[in-house]
């Protein structure tokens, strides 16, 4: 991994409120456990979802 990556990833974790740590920590573990073919589907799903989410408003009125 690129140090600047990890460095990036450092600052915003410092910035964190401790509250937050744990959601963070079970997420990098589900990320963690999760399959290539896991991965690919969750960033198509967020891609549709932001790239429609004006219709999907619409649709959920």
């Amino acid at each position: 991994m690129d140090n600047s990556l990890k460095a990036e990833i450092d600052q915003i974790l410092a910035k964190l409120p401790e509250s937050h740590l744990a959601w963070v920590l079970t997420y990098l573990r589900q990320v963690e456990e999760a399959s290539e073919e896991q991965l690919a589907t969750a960033h198509y799903l967020k891609k549709i979802m932001e790239e429609d989410a004006e219709l999907l408003k619409k649709l959920a009125q």
